[in-house]
């Protein structure tokens, strides 16, 4: 049975990246608070990083609106936050922050886990891509892709870097209001 919700959760997982990919979502974008949505994220997520012993502190700034799905982009940034509290030690440190450059919105996750070597990170945006290390993790290989695929539809970009130690990701997307 286990294995049988496993199967299930990954080709549910595959179906909605197919469907985000198509656009099938665009005709529910509107103008969103991207503050708000990660605010709250945060509030949900403060909890489990305590259950692990992990630090995690948040820098929002308040007011930043864009042009989206606000499921999907609550969706992108949990799994995203998922990763970070799977991957870090116990006793770590998470960071998330938003804030606004130019004319966009850059959601930062940083921990100090084990990170991602520079060579693999293209690799990981690969549906099932699991490095080595995650082998030993729960999980389907899915949720980076999930993350790229909300990204680019919200015509926005992502980026992986080393945060010595740990993994930096920034999710910029355009700050807008409805055409």
């Amino acid at each position: 049975a286990e294995q049988a919700e496993g199967l299930l959760a990954t080709f549910n997982a595959l179906l909605r990246i197919a469907r985000v990919e198509s656009g099938a979502y665009r005709s529910a974008f509107a103008t969103l608070d991207l503050s708000q949505i990660i605010a709250d994220i945060c509030e949900l997520y403060q909890v489990a990083a305590e259950e692990h012993s992990i630090r995690f502190t948040n820098d929002i700034a308040t007011g930043i609106r864009v042009f989206g799905d606000r499921e999907l982009l609550a969706q992108a940034i949990t799994n995203l936050l998922d990763n970070a509290i799977k991957y870090s030690p116990d006793a770590g440190r998470i960071n998330v922050s938003l804030a606004t450059q130019e004319h966009n919105a850059i959601v930062t996750v940083s921990d100090n886990g084990p990170g991602i070597p520079a060579s693999e990170r293209e690799r990981v945006f690969e549906r099932f891509a699991r490095l080595d290390q995650a082998r030993s993790k729960s999980g389907n290989g899915l949720g980076l892709a999930l993350v790229k695929a909300v990204t680019e539809q919200h015509g926005g970009q992502l980026q992986l870097a080393d945060n010595i130690p740990g993994l930096v990701v920034r999710l910029i997307l355009p700050v807008r209001a409805a055409n």
